[in-house]
């Protein structure tokens, strides 16, 4: 099953127990684990951006009002910020 196939599926049963505030966490996590699954094909500094994802959910699960901030610094900045670690180191 795919990181988006686990994270659409435990959406449910967390939006009905009232723990929305938990999702952005939960999928930053889910999407970290990804990555780092797929880094182990890839550049080495690919799995460490996982690693970044899972701590950037891991703070989003903490601190639940951040959870829209922390998917913006996960799925934009992180992106951002390892994409052109890689552009320049790897050729893209």
């Amino acid at each position: 099953m795919s990181r988006a196939a686990a994270a659409a599926l435990l959406t449910v049963p967390l939006f009905r127990a009232h723990l929305a505030q938990t999702l952005p966490g939960a999928w930053l996590l889910l999407y970290g684990v990804g990555v780092i699954t797929g880094g182990a094909f890839s550049v080495s500094i690919v799995p460490v951006m996982g690693i970044c994802f899972m701590m950037t959910g891991a703070a989003g699960l903490f601190f639940p009002p951040l959870g829209n901030w922390a998917m913006a610094a996960g799925f934009g900045g992180l992106h951002i910020l390892f994409g052109i670690w890689i552009a320049r180191r790897h050729g893209g």
